[in-house]
Formats: structure tokens, sequence, C-alpha cells
């Protein structure tokens, strides 16, 4: 199964707009690549950044204004054969990236994809700083894994809440 990765970066002072106009553009270049190329869409995944302003712009979008640019700019370039799309974490944080996640998800707004979750920092971050090499922290870590992918597993369908944070480890979510 092919698994496309175009990934436009954070880093920066930009817009949400710019990163709006910058990830149409790649989005469109890489599905006429596809074409070209004979990839079985219905057989591939789409792993791409979040239309997000850059982490340095001073006016950052909300979840809600992030889940509109991103879902917009998928709607006019992701041919609805892909079956999912599943989302970089892209330097965001484990909580912002949850809830972008999870505002796509709520919104009702209509699109032929499952819309998911494909993090590394964000879904591992927190269980790396729990366990920090040391054999005692091992179930610490495993509880961390366990709560920030029960948070992302909520956010996949529109569950999320941010009050899913403040729930003891093990429990809820």
């Amino acid at each position: 199964m092919p698994i496309v990765e175009p990934e436009v970066l954070m880093d920066g002072d930009h817009t949400i707009e710019r990163c709006f106009a910058v990830t149409e553009a790649t989005l469109h270049s890489v599905f006429n690549a596809l074409y070209e190329q004979r990839v079985v869409l219905e057989a591939s995944l789409l792993k791409p950044n979040m239309v997000l302003s850059g982490k340095d712009c001073p006016q950052q979008a909300t979840p809600e204004e992030v889940a509109q640019a991103t879902v917009r700019c998928l709607n006019r370039t992701v041919p609805a054969a892909v079956p999912g799309i599943v989302f970089l974490s892209g330097g965001q944080s484990n909580e912002i990236a949850t809830a972008n996640l999870n505002a796509m998800n709520a919104m009702d707004a209509a699109h032929p994809w499952q819309l998911s979750f494909s993090y590394g920092r964000a879904l591992q971050g927190p269980p790396l700083k729990a366990w920090r090499g040391d054999a005692a922290n091992v179930e610490r870590a495993k509880q961390a894994f366990l709560h920030r992918a029960k948070c992302n597993g909520a956010a996949r369908y529109g569950k999320y809440t941010p009050a899913m944070e403040q729930e003891p480890v093990g429990t809820g979510a």
C-alpha cells in the first residue's frame, strides 16, 4: 500500500492562508504525479500536514479554523478514491494536534475519506518523557502512551474534549 507523505512544514511566520495555498499546490502536484505513475488511489493513504499558521506567526489559527481550512483544501485536491488521510503532527504540541484532528472529525462538512492520525512526536513524546531511559519508569511510560492513544482515538471520531487531558492516566478517555 503506498503511503504518500507530502509535508508543508510549520516552521516560519506564515499565515494559515499561505499554508493553504502552498498545501493546495503541493497536493495538486502530488496527485498529478500519482496519476501519471498509475498509482491505485483506492489502495493508498495520504499522510499530509494540516493547514496551520506557521509556528512563529503572531496570529495562531484555532482548531476550528485549522479544521475548516484543512478540509476545504483536501476537498479541492484529494480524489474521493483515496480511502484515508492520516495526519502528521508536524511539530504541533500533543494537545493541539489532537484538538485539530478532533475539530475536523466534529465538523458537519462532508468528505469521502476517513480522517485519522499518524503522529510521531505527538504520540511518542509523552511516553519518552515519562520513561527517560529508566526501567523503573516503564509502567508510567506505558500509561502515558495509552493516554495519548485514547485522546487521539477519541479525536478520530470527533469525541475528544480538553477535559480528557486532565483525567488520571489509565482511566477514562
